[in-house]
């Protein structure tokens, strides 16, 4: 109720105007409340489900209406006025050329105005305040021009064209973003809504949208975010305008509380996906969709992974399926590349799989999206001394070079070798890998470290992670794996990160580092934990198994164990867990 009387309120303040014709308020430089509004320094140009949606959008306006409460009433408004100087701001600069140029009444300036990178809503309020027009009109004038153009802008993104006209704005937008950049992913919805919500010079609805593009969030995620901030950054502008800055930090102070304790969450878990009880492995999603009639999923995302000086190109590719295609950690998508299959004219491409790299939420934390981990494929040429494109990888290719809704076929989920024994939560896992064949292991990790899922909360074991890659520059998702390291499950489980550069490291015999000899370093204690009940697991490219099963070979003949029955015995006892392609 109070939140109720305090948008009345905005009403009351506002309408204690009357309006003036254009004309007359350009004739008069000193006419209106404030000629320069209080922030002057001009601005620069800058898939969810419905349900979460029209909740987002909700908090937002409660977010406004809780700001509200705190402007002035009218005649602490007209007590707080001020001697304005002369000069004319920007915004009151191109509202008076666009009026003189078309005649057009104030509420349509206003809408013009507010649409434009260069105003946006901060910029409008206060000139619609200028012209004497009423809050309760201004308002939500300014937040339809602010909005307006970002839908359409959103769409016009997924071209390639757009794209690349758009290029320089797309590199600005992603060095100011970046507390949305740097937020983790279940996280960024929020930190978009702050990045429109706080006006700043850089921010608003326009670099938000970009922002949003880069990051690969699904639209109806992206505009609910961005409408958010807009309705936070008109209640801030309102408040500044009419009662100065204490009004305006005072409404920037309650936004910010709100969004910390509603919009953030939290402590909001991730359950809504869960087996009962969490580990009971019976209701594993296994082939919903087949090769003759397969999931038309659409791109969300695709972004290159890796430096420079990587040895050939790897990206994370974010998919959206609608929720349709539920899978588990440790499950591998298939992929039907477009056009026919050379080796059968008339036929389609054969389907291929991939280890699916993200928890059963997906990264956007709603289930509806999962992400791949690919190495573009190619053939170096030696006589030609380039890639010869007759030989690439059609289907690693084909996802490299997706966009934005981009369609994909797809098959699955399948397989069962890779899932992670829940059960017991004290069970200690070791994860080998080499270049993409982290992509189960991410899931993993994000499933038992940085989500809020049961799984997380009893984990008490550790999770050992070795990854073997060409050079500091192949390494992936090196930062998550950081982040995980550092925050250790409420039971007591924890990470631990071994890599083998090939490049940058040396063996124990002088040779390169590969990722057998990386876990040779460390053999007795891989041995007690296996004899302790451990799971090993092996995923990468198939030619790293000779390799990883010669050492393992060579470590049991040093302790006088039989290392065929010593395999055999894990086999049987489901800790051995190999794919690899």
């Amino acid at each position: 109720m109070k939140a109720f009387l305090g948008l009345l309120s905005l009403a009351y303040v506002a309408n204690a105007f009357t309006p003036t014709p254009m004309s007359a308020k350009l004739s008069n430089p000193n006419h209106g409340r404030y000629t320069t509004p209080l922030y002057a320094t001009p601005i620069p140009s800058p898939s969810s489900s419905t349900s979460n949606f029209l909740n987002k959008v909700v908090k937002s306006t409660l977010s406004l209406s809780i700001a509200s409460t705190l402007l002035p009433t009218a005649s602490h408004a007209a007590a707080s006025k001020v001697a304005e100087p002369a000069k004319l701001h920007i915004g009151q600069k191109i509202a008076g050329k666009i009026s003189g140029a078309t005649g057009f009444p104030d509420k349509v300036v206003l809408a013009i105005i507010s649409a434009l990178p260069i105003v946006e809503l901060r910029g409008a309020i206060p000139v619609g305040l200028w012209m004497d027009l009423p809050l309760s009109t201004v308002f939500p004038l300014s937040v339809m021009g602010n909005m307006v153009p970002i839908i359409p802008l959103m769409f016009l993104l997924k071209s390639k064209a757009v794209q690349k006209l758009f290029k320089p704005l797309l590199d600005r937008a992603e060095s100011k973003a970046g507390s949305i950049i740097n937020a983790p992913p279940d996280k960024q919805w929020a930190a978009l809504a702050a990045f429109v919500g706080i006006p700043l010079p850089g921010t608003g609805a326009w670099t938000g949208a970009l922002a949003a593009f880069i990051l690969g969030m699904p639209l109806a995620s992206s505009l609910s975010a961005i409408f958010a901030g807009v309705l936070s950054a008109g209640a801030i502008m309102s408040a500044l305008t009419l009662s100065g800055k204490k009004g305006g930090l005072a409404a920037l102070a309650a936004l910010l509380a709100y969004a910390a304790t509603q919009m953030l969450g939290g402590d909001k878990k991730q359950d809504f996906l869960e087996a009962k009880p969490h580990w009971d492995q019976s209701t594993v999603p296994v082939n919903t969709y087949k090769n003759k009639a397969p999931f038309t999923g659409k791109v969300v995302s695709t972004k290159r992974i890796v430096g420079p000086k990587a040895t050939g190109e790897t990206c994370h590719i974010i998919i959206d399926h609608q929720g349709k295609m539920p899978y588990w950690e440790g499950q591998s998508y298939g992929v039907i590349p477009p056009g026919e299959n050379p080796k059968k004219p008339g036929k389609p491409n054969a389907v291929r799989l991939y280890s699916i790299a993200s928890s059963r939420y997906g990264d956007d934390m709603t289930g509806n999206t999962a992400s791949l981990c690919v190495r573009r494929a190619t053939y170096w040429c030696p006589e030609l001394k380039a890639d010869d494109p007759a030989k690439k990888g059609i289907c690693s290719n084909f996802l490299c070079d997706t966009g934005p809704g981009d369609e994909v076929a797809m098959t699955g989920p399948s397989g069962k070798v890779m899932l992670m024994p829940e059960e017991d939560p004290k069970t200690d896992l070791i994860m080998v890998a080499t270049g993409t064949g982290i992509a189960p292991y991410r899931g993993f990790i994000r499933r038992l470290f940085m989500e809020k899922t049961p799984a997380a909360e009893a984990y008490s074991g550790e999770a050992w992670l070795f990854l073997g890659v060409a050079n500091s520059d192949a390494l992936l998702y090196d930062d998550e794996w950081q982040e995980a390291k550092s925050n250790p499950t409420p039971a007591g489980g924890s990470l631990r990160l071994d890599y083998a550069l090939s490049r940058e490291m040396e063996n124990k015999k002088g040779g390169k580092m590969y990722i057998q000899d990386k876990v040779e370093e460390y053999a007795d204690e891989v041995f007690n934990k296996l004899d302790g009940g451990a799971h090993i697991y092996f995923c990468g490219l198939k030619g790293m198994m000779p390799g990883i099963q010669d050492m393992l070979k060579e470590v049991c003949e040093k302790k006088s164990i039989d290392y065929d029955e010593w395999l055999g015995g894990l086999k049987k006892n489901k800790q051995w867990h190999v794919e690899v392609y």
